[in-house]
């Protein structure tokens, strides 16, 4: 793998998916025991089902996995070559439609091979409104410290500035991520975040106490901050009381600056908290009547706000920016974006309607 040049600044690494999307009929969920509105992990039962679904006469590719969703984000808001997106995929033809899927939309992305094992991907069924996904890991999984480690990835680890992974790396993938959190913070970088599913924080919750203390910024949902301080027993349901408990955790770099969280709530405000406080920011209603499909809004958001952050902006105009994504997933089926980015960029002042302001 020839090393690309240096000129991205954010670095995204995660399980890249192929995601497979086909509108079905409901015979089809019901053949492999699905639900309408469901995500699962995919077993043998479910192996049939990935040609079935690619064999569909409007089947769809698009470069899948919660992280590489957000890397997308950012680069759609970006100049060519901000971003560079690292994970593992087997040696087959679903590794060349991901690459594909993902140039498709300017993302550069640089995937480790295990030719042991299949390309990851996800079956997204679509009856109506709803979406059912099953997701089969495989290759996907398979991220490791020893495979950063490789002169061609550590490269890109060492040229970047700022980190993002994801909580479902905490599986099987736990040591990857500390090798690039343990980086950060002795080179004084950013390292992101996300909590990623209200299970991880109670199943895992010993992986996730060494990761936090390296967060420069660490993202989540009300759901996964609930589940959080359920699992760490700190008696409260409260989101900004959760939110400041998680911002006081002690930096693992004495001499970093304080860590910024971000709790999202669906179209309730925007809990962000340091040390130093806790501040509310209004989300722009979307009209119900523009919402085709809320898959993706939370990837979308992290995308947006770190676009922003790559560029020097404030945490107001973070959040605007992370708004304005998840805004504009929604108006889209699936985590896709417009294929033209806005000419005003969503952090500059007077490019977007409905300005995030304080609550």
């Amino acid at each position: 793998m020839p090393s690309p040049p240096a000129s991205f600044s954010l670095l995204y690494f995660g399980q890249p998916l192929l995601d497979i999307s086909a509108k079905v009929s409901v015979k089809v969920l019901n053949q492999y025991g699905l639900k309408s509105n469901d995500m699962i992990l995919a077993d043998e039962t479910h192996q049939p089902l990935y040609k079935e679904v690619q064999d569909h006469r409007n089947v769809t590719y698009l470069a899948g996995g919660s992280c590489q969703n957000s890397a997308r984000g950012s680069q759609w808001l970006l100049p060519a070559n901000s971003i560079c997106y690292v994970g593992c995929v087997g040696k087959d033809d679903a590794a060349k439609k991901l690459r594909e899927a993902a140039h498709a939309d300017g993302l550069r992305v640089e995937f480790v091979v295990d030719e042991s094992l299949p390309t990851g991907k996800c079956a997204v069924l679509i009856t109506g409104q709803d979406r059912s996904m099953v997701t089969d890991l495989q290759a996907a999984s398979k991220m490791s410290a020893t495979t950063l480690a490789s002169n061609e990835i550590w490269s890109l680890v060492e040229n970047a500035q700022i980190f993002y992974t994801v909580g479902f790396l905490l599986k099987g993938s736990h040591d990857a991520i500390m090798k690039v959190a343990e980086h950060s913070s002795s080179n004084n970088k950013v390292f992101a975040f996300n909590l990623s599913a209200p299970f991880l924080p109670e199943v895992f919750r010993e992986e996730l106490a060494q990761v936090i203390p390296h967060c420069d910024y660490l993202f989540g949902n009300e759901s996964e901050a609930k589940a959080y301080a359920k699992a760490n027993n700190l008696k409260t349901s409260n989101i900004r009381d959760i939110a400041m408990h998680l911002a006081k955790i002690p930096r693992a770099n004495a001499s970093s600056p304080p860590r910024t969280v971000i709790i999202t709530q669906g179209p309730d405000p925007v809990i962000v908290a340091t040390i130093h406080g806790v501040k509310s920011y209004i989300v722009p209603q979307v009209r119900f009547t523009d919402i085709v499909d809320t898959n993706g809004a939370g990837d979308g958001f992290c995308g947006g706000y770190l676009a922003a952050l790559a560029v020097g902006k404030s945490t107001r105009l973070c959040v605007r920016s992370g708004l304005f994504v998840a805004g504009e997933i929604l108006k889209q089926e699936g985590a896709t974006y417009p294929k033209t980015a806005p000419h005003s960029k969503p952090w500059d002042e007077f490019s977007v309607d409905g300005c995030c302001s304080l609550q």
